[in-house]
């Protein structure tokens, strides 16, 4: 398997390259797999994001968490619980999560004392798109993926964050093309608030550094190649020398797969 990537967007892979050689494979996989990662300093990033949510709790009254339960999300939902800020965290439950994502949240609450809030979509708009469109319409059209997506991330999004000042995500540059130019902090257009993007510049060596070091509960699914986790029938295990995300809507142009939580991303 001769997997050099040479392509613009290669410094996104986790894993550059592997030969035919099965000792070196295996080795590539288990690097690959986010849980594998090498250790990595992170001293100085752990005191810059823990700095950054201190600040951005003591600036905002009203700030929030939106967690996917991913391995990001609970690094940042550690360092909410261990200096105790004034952040609420919630997570979109859609209906569709795998069970190894629901399970993450009672998993938190053993080890923190406390959870996510859920939201959910609106019961008759899901039932609607399933009656009129096909439960499964996102495969044909990325008009019907997004439409889906609108009703069971989007609108629920906006119920979370009624009255919120500020938002926190789990973002990373490194994640996709349409991450690239990620910045810690920005301002929502689409949502007339502060938005903080505290692991911007991590590397995915840096958040298992951090999970392994702090002991913080993780999805199962980053042990069997799931890297970035949405939805069970848009998400697959990925493999050497995909983009960390390439299994989100894998079907669609990697440039433009964003849900329309982050539609920002796509304007940079």
């Amino acid at each position: 398997m001769n997997a050099v990537n040479t392509s613009a967007q290669s410094r996104f892979h986790s894993v550059e390259a592997a030969t035919e050689n099965n000792a070196v494979q295996e080795q590539a996989i288990a690097v690959f797999r986010g849980p594998h990662q090498p250790a990595t300093d992170i001293a100085a990033k752990v005191q810059a994001l823990e700095t950054l949510l201190t600040q951005a709790a003591s600036e905002f009254d009203s700030i929030a968490l939106a967690s996917s339960l991913a391995a990001e999300d609970n690094v940042l939902f550690d360092v909410i619980a261990r200096l105790k800020l004034n952040i609420r965290v919630f997570s979109l439950n859609t209906g569709r999560l795998h069970q190894q994502t629901l399970d993450v949240a009672p998993a938190l609450q053993a080890k923190y004392g406390q959870t996510v809030a859920w939201f959910e979509p609106q019961a008759a708009a899901v039932e609607t798109y399933v009656n009129t469109k096909g439960r499964d319409a996102f495969y044909e059209s990325t008009a019907l993926r997004k439409e889906c997506c609108g009703i069971r991330k989007v609108e629920p999004l906006a119920r979370a964050l009624k009255g919120a000042k500020a938002w926190i995500t789990g973002q990373r540059q490194a994640q996709a093309a349409t991450r690239a130019e990620l910045p810690t902090r920005e301002f929502d257009v689409d949502r007339g608030i502060e938005k903080f993007n505290p692991l911007a510049d991590w590397s995915e060596a840096d958040v298992w550094t951090y999970v392994r070091q702090y002991d913080v509960p993780v999805n199962k699914l980053h042990f069997e190649g799931f890297p970035s986790i949405g939805c069970e029938p848009c998400t697959r295990a990925i493999t050497i020398g995909e983009d960390i995300r390439a299994g989100r809507w894998w079907w669609e142009d990697p440039t433009s797969k964003e849900c329309g939580l982050h539609n920002a991303n796509l304007k940079k």
